[in-house]
């Protein structure tokens, strides 16, 4: 067990995790600006991106890149600078570090090292989307970017569609509309918002159904990048202590692969075998004198 005291005084430096702005500077903090301007050094997803920020604010600390491609790179050299007594701030292009954006790693790892991490609020697409799109925000997930191949998108969806909570994902304008009609298809007609541009003069809200919003999107140009916030399923949640098939028979489960995942009666029972530990005979037997 860890305890982690953030404004006691110590020998090691401490990494702070600062949001920067998703598109409006002006949405900055006070205690952002003031923690870029105190830290001894800034690791940056982008050097060139942050580098615009700070010379709007005219804040001259040194940048350090820090990104997906050199970051197990840079951890070493991070901690060894905490363990030196410097603190660090970490900043992604736009956002909270870490959330669909580099910055998990390190942060695990100056947890390992009984390092100080302090995350500032602020800027968050993801939770901007969610209050605005009118859906519940009493219980979400987020997910973040879904997998490009439609197969894996679709599984994936598929597991999250059982969940009653609203689910948040980030998309790219080049896949928005592959994704909804995947949406569509694997958890229905549900209420849809999508967004994108938040903060930035372009900002736009989209409302209604999936249905809805398939047939919107295959009629413009889109641009920018989107958050997606689908309503949570309204069926009764599956128990996950339970197995899915305590409630049927044999028989009845035997069917339930060859109808519903396309098996053949051989597989089937192959399966149906596994799933409750039994003989494949027992199974078999039991299958053939249902009559």
């Amino acid at each position: 067990m860890l305890i982690q005291k953030s404004f006691e005084p110590r020998d090691e430096g401490t990494l702070y995790v600062v949001p920067t702005p998703i598109g409006n500077l002006e949405d900055i903090t006070y205690r952002a600006l003031s923690t870029l301007q105190t830290v001894s050094v800034i690791a940056a997803e982008d050097t060139r991106n942050t580098k615009k920020l700070l010379n709007h604010f005219e804040i001259s600390t040194p940048l350090l890149s820090y990104h997906e491609h050199n970051k197990l790179e840079r951890e070493k050299q991070l901690l060894e600078r905490l363990a030196n007594g410097e603190s660090i701030a970490i900043v992604s292009d736009a956002g909270m570090p870490a959330i669909s954006d580099p910055g998990f790693e390190i942060v695990e790892a100056a947890i390992q090292h009984q390092y100080s991490v302090v995350v500032l609020p602020g800027a968050n697409a993801a939770l901007c989307a969610l209050v605005g799109s009118g859906l519940s925000s009493r219980e979400f997930l987020f997910y973040g970017f879904l997998p490009r191949k439609q197969k894996d998108k679709e599984a994936e969806l598929d597991r999250l569609g059982r969940l009653k909570a609203t689910l948040l994902f980030y998309e790219s304008p080049y896949r928005i509309k592959d994704t909804l009609r995947i949406i569509s298809k694997t958890l229905g007609n549900r209420r849809i918002a999508i967004a994108r541009e938040l903060t930035k003069r372009f900002e736009e809200f989209v409302r209604g159904t999936v249905e809805e919003l398939v047939g919107w999107a295959e009629e413009q140009e889109l641009k920018g990048e989107f958050c997606i916030v689908v309503e949570g399923s309204s069926e009764e949640p599956i128990n996950i202590e339970a197995n899915w098939w305590d409630g049927l028979t044999v028989v009845e489960h035997v069917e339930y692969y060859m109808n519903e995942k396309g098996l053949s009666s051989k597989d089937a029972i192959k399966q149906v075998a596994k799933d409750r530990g039994l003989p494949k005979r027992d199974v078999y037997q039991s299958y053939h004198i249902k009559e």
